[in-house]
């Protein structure tokens, strides 16, 4: 009993922790983009489009979320990862390329 009880209470732990790791990861992505905009590295056309892909990303989310009674599924969870990864990469080649937008 006492092994199946730390068992449920350890998933739900790591339940927890990787929605706070997701969390945390589109916050410091909105950053990293509203630093592109305040420094110039982003344009205009460039933010709107890493906004777009991050409203996609959040819609996807809630949606997997109501599906699933607030959890994810590790499936889902490796798929937010995965596009946090590639919106992650969009950032840096946007915010490293040579257009540039108003100070």
């Amino acid at each position: 009993m006492k092994a199946m009880l730390s068992f449920t209470l350890a998933v739900a732990l790591t339940g927890i922790c990787f929605s706070q790791e997701i969390k945390d990861r589109r916050e410091n992505q909105q950053d990293r983009i509203a630093n592109g905009v305040a420094s110039g590295q982003l344009t205009a056309g460039e933010t709107a489009k890493l906004e777009k892909q991050e409203t996609k990303i959040n819609r996807e989310i809630a949606r997997d979320r109501a599906a699933n009674g607030g959890n994810l599924t590790n499936t889902q969870k490796a798929q937010i990862n995965k596009q946090l990864n590639r919106e992650s990469a969009r950032i840096y080649m946007k915010k490293h390329n040579a257009v540039t937008g108003p100070h």
